[in-house]
């Protein structure tokens, strides 16, 4: 199976505004990339209405991330805290609807970097309070025809969800249309005892998929087995676009919020570069002409 590759803006920039997108998307089209993942790290950062406009220049397809930063709490915070974080949600799915993208990604449970001990009780406790505050929004999506997309983190960026079978277990009864999740390779690396059967275990719920080297640098010079990778998503028929996410060290805050502490490539453009390069390469022999 052939997938669209795409990259996210925070390879270059944070926060993404609608005075860098032209040059990002363009930059990203020239790379070869098919799709662009758009973060909203705060509403009214960029227009969807802009990004619309320049997106059809450019021919890439959107893909629409959410950031769950500080404050951002679905579970274990003040109800206020909760609405702002589900209000938040509905501004990313409308953002979605206007541009066309078929996913909301991103770890929306508590705020990225938020981790605390639960006994079992407790952890129940917080799953079904999870699923209470996202049953609404389960709703909206799927009346606009989105898919919720929800990330198991790894260890060091929450205690709340971390693999594969926790997300089922957290999120099960709300599952389909509107809701599924979205795996990245960084986060499957170190907290999956084997990848492909953890994409196996999503099956029809894996809804994003996003890539890097397991550094966070470039795909493809590092130690993961990619065709094995493209073997589990073959398997259960995931279609989707593959989404390059990094993050440049330029951004003190992004830099901090994902542990960037050194450069993972010569440049962020090599970095995109030999991604795309090689899962392009990858695929083109997996299917040939």
């Amino acid at each position: 199976m052939r997938r669209t590759i795409g990259v996210n803006t925070w390879v270059w920039a944070s926060p993404l505004t609608d005075e860098n997108l032209p040059a990002l998307a363009a930059k990203a089209a020239e790379l070869g990339f098919g799709a662009i993942e758009l973060p909203v790290e705060s509403p009214g950062d960029w227009s969807a209405d802009a990004a619309a406009e320049v997106l059809a220049e450019q021919r890439l397809a959107p893909i629409v991330i959410g950031a769950m930063g500080p404050g951002r709490n679905l579970v274990a915070a003040p109800g206020s805290e909760i609405v702002a974080t589900q209000n938040y949600l509905v501004h990313c799915l409308g953002v979605a609807e206007r541009l066309g993208s078929p996913v909301v990604a991103g770890p929306f449970t508590a705020a990225t970097g938020r981790a605390w001990r639960m006994d079992a009780e407790e952890r129940e406790a917080r799953y079904r309070e999870l699923r209470a505050s996202l049953a609404p929004l389960v709703r909206q999506a799927e009346a606009r025809g989105i898919r919720l997309a929800i990330e198991p983190l790894n260890r060091y960026e929450t205690s709340l969800v971390n693999t594969v079978e926790q997300a089922l277990e957290a999120l099960g009864p709300l599952l389909g249309p509107g809701l599924g999740l979205a795996l990245d390779s960084y986060h499957l690396n170190i907290e999956e005892k084997s990848i492909g059967e953890a994409i196996r275990a999503a099956g029809p719920h894996l809804a994003y998929v996003q890539v890097c080297g397991n550094d966070r640098g470039a795909v493809g010079d590092d130690h993961l087995d990619w065709p094995a990778f493209l073997d589990a998503l073959d398997d259960v028929g995931y279609a989707g676009a593959l989404g390059l996410e990094s993050f440049t060290g330029e951004n003190a805050t992004i830099a901090v919020a994902a542990s960037v502490w050194r450069p993972l490539a010569p440049s962020q453009d090599e970095l995109a570069a030999r991604s795309i390069r090689y899962l392009t390469a990858l695929q083109d022999e997996r299917n040939p002409a």
